[in-house]
């Protein structure tokens, strides 16, 4: 059965993209794989974000920086979340593990 899945990226004009999908093909693996990515990101910045804050002489512009990249970071991690919501309340997505 087929469903719409939220991609883990945004179309034009920053709008959602959707893939109407069973889940097994050529771009649900791609998504998938984006996802991944994403999610490697983020655990990264937050490793940075552990060092920045750590140290004193940390000045606003890198703050700033740091900050723009969590955003947007947290915006592709919010985008999976709901995305993989959607499909675990539908049933149609199976956990890895």
């Amino acid at each position: 059965m087929k469903s719409a899945r939220l991609l883990p990226w945004a179309g034009s004009e920053g709008k959602p993209c959707y893939l109407l999908t069973d889940g097994t093909g050529y771009l649900s693996r791609v998504a998938d794989g984006i996802e991944s990515v994403q999610l490697g990101m983020a655990a990264g910045l937050l490793d940075h974000v552990a060092d920045l804050l750590a140290d004193d002489q940390a000045t606003s512009a890198q703050l700033r920086f740091l900050l723009a990249r969590m955003r947007e970071a947290l915006t592709d991690v919010h985008r999976i979340a709901v995305s993989r919501g959607v499909r675990l309340s539908s049933g149609e997505w199976e956990s890895p593990l």
